[in-house]
């Protein structure tokens, strides 16, 4: 049986996830497959910090040991910054290898860049994990794109903000004290700022509008509002209209081909689509031409539900290298 080498770039929650999950279906993607895949080598900033038993052998701080490895076809980065990110992506396409990201902030900026490289290279990039966790929008956006034309997109894209505004709704929480549980829960970082800003779900939007619409507005054009500013008293009076507060992300293309983009908190009533989207979950809604609007729902980030969909990239990338399609 064929074996594939791969390299796993950042050891971190997901890096990690990546690893346990390839290690745990290692049979049933074998008999899925027909391959047996193999873990080489994993980047890492420390080598001498064996983050998960058994793996100290593996690991390196250079991307060039990674690439090395003979039969080297894979490479899964979770990594959380542009860069080093999309140089080591770059090197390991021009050496042939497909590429699965995580990396929203990098993919937003560079990703058409990347899938270009990749087309010229005759490799694919696998890139579901960069929006909303656990739920598959990128590839049924994909399926969608094959007939319909996608006119809009809304989206809950950061479960950190989703759960203060959910606490705040549901337990007359204030801002401050919605923030501290989440930072505790570990849903929000001790810098939450990238969350709270709408950063997080700014870069998420503009990875969807490439894939959308093929282009992204002008990111200095794009307003993006943060939902620090709500306050206990607007979240009471919104329940008393029976309205609920959501921080949307949404981008549409008008009739003459041009791209407004838009993050902002929004009251939404019981009609609107993102109402019912609690917690940490996400949620995209799409408006195509033939099927009409339809709305993805699922967990928002997190060890597994990112990890899980870097190796459905993965299954998928080999299943169409063979000819046929694989599910996990």
């Amino acid at each position: 049986m064929a074996t594939i080498k791969a390299a796993i770039l950042g050891f971190g929650t997901v890096g990690q996830g990546i690893y346990h999950i390839l290690n745990e279906k290692r049979e049933e993607l074998r008999a899925k497959l027909g391959l047996e895949l193999e873990v080489a080598k994993i980047l890492v900033r420390d080598t001498t910090k064996e983050r998960v038993p058994g793996t100290a052998h593996l690991l390196t701080d250079s991307i060039d040991d990674c690439l090395s490895v003979k039969g080297i076809q894979v490479v899964f980065e979770a990594i959380v910054n542009e860069e080093p990110a999309f140089g080591y992506l770059k090197k390991a396409v021009e050496n042939k290898c497909h590429v699965i990201t995580a990396n929203k902030v990098m993919f937003a900026k560079r990703g058409l860049e990347l899938q270009e490289l990749a087309r010229q290279n005759g490799v694919f990039v696998g890139y579901e994990a960069t929006t909303a966790g656990g739920v598959p929008v990128i590839k049924t956006m994909k399926n969608i794109l094959l007939v319909n034309d996608v006119s809009r997109i809304q989206g809950v894209l950061n479960g950190t903000t989703n759960y203060i505004l959910t606490k705040m709704r549901a337990e007359g929480w204030s801002f401050e004290d919605a923030l501290k549980e989440a930072q505790v829960l570990g849903y929000a970082e001790a810098d939450p700022y990238n969350d709270i800003s709408g950063q997080d779900a700014f870069k998420k939007l503009m990875i969807l509008s490439s894939l959308a619409f093929g282009d992204q507005p002008n990111w200095a054009d794009v307003e993006v509002i943060g939902i620090d500013s709500i306050s206990a008293e607007q979240v009471s009076d919104s329940i008393e209209k029976g309205l609920r507060y959501r921080h949307v992300a949404e981008v549409e293309k008008y009739p003459d081909g041009s791209l407004y983009a838009k993050v902002a908190p929004m009251l939404v009533d019981k009609e609107h689509p993102l109402y019912p989207i609690d917690d940490v979950f996400n949620a995209v809604t799409m408006e195509t031409n033939y099927i009409g609007t339809l709305t993805l729902v699922g967990p928002g980030a997190g060890m597994y539900p990112t990890a899980s969909v870097m190796v459905e990239d993965y299954a998928e990338i080999i299943g169409k290298r063979a000819g046929f399609v694989v599910t996990i």
